[in-house]
Formats: C-alpha cells, sequence, structure tokens
C-alpha cells in the first residue's frame, strides 16, 4: 500500500491514481457481483491482456483495493474479491453506471 507522502495532494488525483485506469474499473465492476477467478476476469474482459490482467490485479491488492485468496488445491484455485476498502468504491461505481445509462438514453 503506498504511503501518504507518496500520494497526490489532490484527492481527486489520488482516486484516479488508485483506479483510474479503464481496466482497474472494469475489474472492479466484476468484482463488486461476487469473486472472480483469474481466467474468468480475462474471459470477461474483452481485448485486456493477460500481463496487463495480471499487473493490474497485484497494483489493486498491494493498494487494498482487492483480496486474493489461494485456496490449497490441486490444481490451486485462486480467487480475487473487493477488499472492504474496494467495496467502499460501489456508490461512485454506481453513480457512473447511472450516468453512463443516462447519456444512452439522451443520445436517443
Amino acid at each position: 500500500m503506498k504511503t501518504k507522502d507518496e500520494l497526490p495532494e489532490c484527492p481527486v488525483a489520488t482516486t484516479v491514481s488508485l483506479i483510474g485506469s479503464k481496466w482497474k474499473l472494469l475489474i472492479m465492476r466484476n468484482l463488486l457481483v461476487r469473486p472472480w477467478r483469474f481466467n474468468e476476469l480475462k474471459n470477461s474482459l474483452e481485448g485486456i491482456s493477460q500481463k496487463v490482467l495480471t499487473d493490474s490485479l497485484r497494483s489493486m491488492e498491494e493498494d487494498g483495493i482487492i483480496t486474493r485468496t489461494v485456496y490449497p488445491e490441486v490444481p490451486p484455485r485462486v480467487e480475487y474479491a473487493l477488499s472492504d476498502l474496494g467495496e467502499s468504491m460501489r456508490p461512485i461505481i454506481s453513480s457512473m453506471e447511472s450516468w453512463g445509462k443516462d447519456y444512452k438514453k439522451s443520445l436517443e
């Protein structure tokens, strides 16, 4: 997790630095529904490369936005879920969803 000194002074810039990429937002959108496995996420995010997904998940885990649970099975099963911090983004993503729906309606 980043220290306070490593984050931008502006709160909006802080938020953007943590979740501002297209892929991170879409990963969070999926994880708001339920925990997902890596390949499920990859298959649901059209156009994302394995490297970008891996890097995004690692970054989000380091920032405390998601949790990664490894189950001691053969083959190993790994699930990604939102942490409490990530879950606190639900109203923001919900607002983005509503805005997107309204925008699409305005184009009709």
